[in-house]
């Protein structure tokens, strides 16, 4: 769960301050790269979370093989 925390909080961040400078030059870049962050966090976001469904699931089944 910390990963997840600090995923969100990196990302966050990063596109604060993209908000900001977009704010003060009114560059379409910054609006981009907002996007693609926001894209790239949710992505890896899922997947973490579908590796802790996974881990969850299969725990249990692996536990009794060994």
């Amino acid at each position: 769960m910390v990963l997840v925390r600090l995923l969100l909080f990196i990302a966050l961040a990063a596109i604060g301050v993209a908000l900001l400078l977009w704010l003060v030059t009114r560059d379409p870049r910054y609006l981009r790269f907002i996007g693609m962050t926001l894209k790239f966090t949710l992505i890896v976001l899922a997947a973490i979370l579908m590796w802790f469904v996974a881990e969850r699931l299969l725990a249990p089944m692996l536990g009794t093989l060994i």
